[in-house]
């Protein structure tokens, strides 16, 4: 497959307003050592950073990381910046260095990571209602297998994930039967058959994901996830339940070693305004999950045919 290379796009990168004066480049003969942690979005982005770094006229090191207990090797210096953190999944430790200052936050990554109730783009057609949540009421039958009759179907995370689509069909009173999926693969499977074949299907999802391009998937528009829906039953649309609303957001950010602005001022800057669409991370991710392409040669294809977009965020730092 290649129609994720021919529809990478320009990311959107932040360049700080009111910034007149270059910073120093610093120590650039020492390396910076970025984080690598295990999922193909993270290594993206993090590629998509070290090249800015190289162009800076930086040497950079790729450093293979785990997400959960790299802090202490940041705060120590021996790795210099991680680019990809999410609120929802970060450890205890990260906390407790930012708090002691051997970490530094750099700023909010800016990719708009979701997770909801999502259908493939077809199905608005199917249930016109579509993206509101109420027009779900109406159109469960078409949804319905001969397991969840009479109720529509929901193909839910899989069971060891946890239950938050069948706790949403619950909060929203919503006439459909959530059945876990067997796993991310068995997610992706009906995606696909569901786009190939024009059927209606309704399924816990999540971006950044690849299949998200892929597959046109689309999110259910529900009530915004407050804090009080979770706990308070008399919040939200349906006075006599919790989880009557959307998934509580994720917050991604970037962060670094306390010593980084010292020793390498510019690239201090570029890393704490470099910032990435998920509309662009997606398809890179599906040029290599799905067309088999190397993480580097993914990213030098888009550095090179983007360097409007990225080439100032350089320039600000350095010039």
């Amino acid at each position: 497959m290649t129609r994720y290379a021919a529809t990478l796009g320009a990311a959107t990168f932040a360049v700080t307003t009111g910034m007149v004066q270059a910073a120093d480049l610093g120590a650039v003969d020492k390396p910076i050592r970025l984080a690598v942690n295990e999922w193909t979005g993270q290594h993206v982005t993090t590629h998509i950073a070290g090249e800015m770094l190289k162009a800076a006229g930086y040497k950079v090191e790729y450093v293979s990381a785990g997400m959960m207990n790299q802090f202490q090797a940041i705060a120590d210096g021996d790795i210099h910046a991680t680019l990809e953190i999410w609120s929802s999944n970060v450890s205890d430790d990260y906390a407790k260095k930012i708090g002691e200052g051997t970490v530094v936050e750099l700023g909010d990554l800016e990719l708009a990571a979701r997770e909801g109730i999502a259908y493939p783009a077809h199905v608005g057609e199917l249930c016109p209602g579509l993206p509101a949540w109420e027009a779900l009421k109406d159109c469960a039958p078409l949804f319905a297998s001969a397991e969840t009759l009479p109720a529509g179907r929901l193909v839910d995370y899989p069971a060891d994930w946890g239950t938050p689509g069948a706790d949403r069909m619950t909060g929203l009173d919503l006439p459909f039967k959530a059945v876990p999926a067997g796993s991310e693969a068995a997610l992706i499977v009906e995606l696909r058959a569901a786009t190939e074949r024009k059927k209606p299907l309704l399924v816990t999802f999540w971006q950044p994901h690849w299949a998200m391009s892929a597959y046109d998937v689309k999110f259910v528009d529900l009530p915004a996830g407050e804090e009080a829906c979770f706990s308070d039953p008399a919040w939200g649309p349906n006075p006599n339940a919790i989880n009557d609303c959307d998934f509580a957001a994720s917050r991604i950010f970037k962060a670094g070693w306390s010593g980084l602005a010292e020793t390498w001022p510019a690239a201090s800057e570029i890393l704490s305004n470099y910032t990435l669409a998920v509309e662009d991370q997606q398809p890179m991710m599906g040029a290599v999950d799905v067309d088999g392409g190397k993480v580097e040669e993914v990213v030098a294809a888009w550095m090179a045919e983007n360097e409007a977009t990225w080439r100032p965020v350089v320039d600000a730092a350095i010039k």
